[in-house]
């Protein structure tokens, strides 16, 4: 199944999901997906500046990403990045 979510989120692929949790490191995202979590570590935010928790978008909102990797088959996460110039250049 992780085999199947990884084809449904190819690298490079824009994609929507809610945010669910914050964490020191970033925060989860929920894909939609049975099988594939989202996330968005912090140095995947912002182009520039320094990014705080305070900046994470609110819990229960919807962003929007694209698609940098996956992790492995015990994790099954897509790694996403919401920064401005990345997003733009996906489209």
């Amino acid at each position: 199944m992780w085999e199947q979510a990884r084809a449904r989120f190819p690298v490079g692929a824009i994609v929507r999901g809610v945010v669910t949790r914050h964490c020191p490191f970033g925060t989860f995202v929920d894909l939609g997906d049975p099988v594939a979590l989202g996330l968005v570590q912090i140095p995947e935010f912002l182009d520039e500046g320094r990014m705080t928790p305070e900046l994470y978008p609110p819990v229960g909102s919807t962003i929007e990403a694209v698609v940098l990797g996956h992790t492995d088959d015990h994790r099954k996460q897509v790694w996403l990045c919401m920064r401005p110039s990345q997003v733009s250049n996906a489209y």
